[in-house]
C-alpha cells in the first residue's frame, strides 16, 4: 500500500558518509572500520531525473537512472511505500574509486540514508543496514559507513548483524593509496573457492583475537592478530610491494599492515605514542617507489561516527555541493 507519491515541496535531504576499510587482515567480509574521508549526497523530488557529479573523484559514474544512488533511493521508497520516480541528485566525494576504501558502500549507504530522510526517516537504521548489506553482498564496509567506528558483522544471506566498538584512542591509521585502480571483481576472482581447514582455523582465531584486542585496547597484540591466509596471499601479485610492506612494516613503527578491502590501498595501524611511528611513511613510500608505484599517503584517525542526514525544508536554490552544504563537525584528517 502506497503511503504517498510526493514529499513537501522544496524538501532537500543531504547525507554525509565516511569511507571505510574492510577485512583488517583476517576478518574477511566481517570486520570494518570507518575512516574520515567523506562522500556527500543530496536529493529532492523533481519533474525529471537529473544527477549532478561534483568534484574530481567521480569519473565514469552514470548520470541516468542506472546510477547506483538513484537505484538505492528507489529501493527505500519501494520498501517504505512511496512512489517518487523522478529525483534531482547531487553527488560529491573525496573517497577515491576502486581503491579499497569503501566508495561503493558509501554510495549505497548515502543513498539509503538521504532517501529515507527525504520521506521523513520512516525506516529504522537496522532496516537500512539490512538493505545495504543485501546490495553490497557483505556487511563490513556498509556497517562501518552506517554506524562508524570499528564494526564486527556477519551476514547469512538473509539477515545481517553488527556490533560497533570505538577503536582505542591511541590508534592512528596510515593509508597508502596507489595511483592505479583495482576493481573489486578482479580482486575477488583471484581467490580460491576452497581453503584448507588449517587456513580457515587460522583466520577464525586471528579475527577473534583482533576483535578482542581492539575492544580491550591491547595494541601490542595487533602485530600477531592482523595476519591472514584467506585473501591477502592470493592478492599480493596484484599490488607490487604489498608483500614486503605487510611483512616488514612492524619493524618500522607499524602495529600491523594489511590490504584495505580488495585493495590496492595498503592500511597500516600505529600507536601514536610510539617514537618509531615517524619512520613509517618514508618506509612504505620507498618500498612502493622501488616497485614503480606512486602512492598518496594520508595519516588518519578512525572515524567514530557513521552516516549523518540533514533535511532542509522549503529550499528553492540550486543543488549545491553536499559536502559543504551539509558538513557536520568532522575529525581532523591528520593524525
Amino acid at each position: 500500500m502506497m503511503r504517498g507519491s510526493s514529499v513537501p515541496q522544496g524538501r532537500v535531504s543531504r547525507a554525509i558518509v565516511p569511507a571505510s576499510t574492510a577485512n583488517l587482515g583476517p576478518g574477511f567480509d566481517s570486520l570494518g572500520m570507518a575512516l574520515p574521508i567523506f562522500s556527500g549526497f543530496a536529493m529532492r523530488q523533481a519533474v525529471n531525473t537529473r544527477i549532478h557529479l561534483i568534484g574530481g573523484q567521480l569519473d565514469g559514474i552514470a548520470q541516468d537512472k542506472t546510477n547506483l544512488v538513484y537505484e538505492a533511493a528507489q529501493a527505500v521508497f519501494h520498501k517504505a511505500g512511496f512512489e517518487i520516480p523522478e529525483l534531482e541528485i547531487g553527488i560529491q566525494s573525496d573517497i577515491p574509486l576502486t581503491r579499497g576504501l569503501g566508495s561503493s558502500a558509501a554510495a549505497i549507504v548515502g543513498a539509503l540514508v538521504a532517501a529515507n530522510g527525504l520521506i521523513g526517516s520512516v525506516l529504522p537504521s537496522d532496516e537500512l543496514f539490512q538493505m545495504a548489506t543485501a546490495m553490497e553482498r557483505h556487511p563490513d564496509n556498509v556497517g562501518a559507513a552506517l554506524f562508524g567506528g570499528f564494526v564486527a558483522a556477519a551476514w547469512d544471506g538473509e539477515r545481517a548483524e553488527a556490533v560497533k566498538l570505538d577503536p582505542p584512542a591511541d590508534l592512528d591509521v596510515l593509508v597508502a593509496i596507489p595511483d592505479f585502480e583495482l576493481p573489486t571483481k578482479e580482486a575477488r576472482n583471484v581467490l580460491p573457492q576452497l581453503v584448507t581447514m588449517q587456513d580457515a582455523v587460522f583466520n577464525l582465531s586471528h579475527s577473534s583475537l583482533l576483535t578482542a584486542a581492539l575492544a580491550a585496547g591491547r595494541l601490542d597484540l595487533l602485530r600477531h592478530a592482523m595476519r591472514d591466509r584467506l585473501h591477502q596471499p592470493y592478492r599480493a601479485a596484484l599490488v607490487p610491494g604489498m608483500e614486503s610492506v605487510l611483512r616488514d612494516a612492524p619493524n618500522h613503527g607499524a602495529l600491523g599492515a594489511v590490504l584495505s578491502g580488495a585493495g590496492p590501498t595498503l592500511l597500516l595501524l600505529a600507536d601514536r605514542t610510539d617514537p618509531k611511528r615517524g619512520e613509517l611513511e618514508g618506509y612504505v613510500k620507498s618500498v612502493m617507489v622501488a616497485e614503480g608505484i606512486q602512492v598518496s599517503m594520508r595519516w588518519l584517525k578512525p572515524c567514530l561516527f557513521g552516516a549523518s542526514c540533514f533535511v532542509q525544508e522549503a529550499y528553492q536554490g540550486e543543488m549545491d555541493p553536499p559536502l559543504t552544504s551539509a558538513a557536520p563537525v568532522r575529525p581532523e584528517v591528520r593524525a
